[in-house]
């Protein structure tokens, strides 16, 4: 798990700020935490840190492209 901060929500993305200062934009994010914390719509969020677990997923076809999920966040 690392520390990330939740920046935004925009056009189906999820931008997080992590402690290194690199920013990181997530394709998709599990149904069960959006179902704990509605990154899309509570603006409350943005500015919160998470400890966070991600995954990569690569497409099968293309090892070059590759889409970022969040697996959890805990909140700090």
């Amino acid at each position: 798990m690392r520390e990330a901060e939740f920046l935004s929500y925009k056009d189906g993305y999820f931008t997080f700020l992590f402690e290194n200062g690199e920013e990181l934009v997530f394709d998709e994010v599990h149904p069960r935490v959006l179902k704990q914390f509605d990154l899309k719509n509570d603006k409350s969020l943005i500015n919160k840190s998470f400890k966070i677990t991600f995954i990569e997923v690569y497409e099968d076809n293309d090892e070059d492209f590759v889409i970022y999920r969040v697996e959890s966040l805990k909140p700090l």
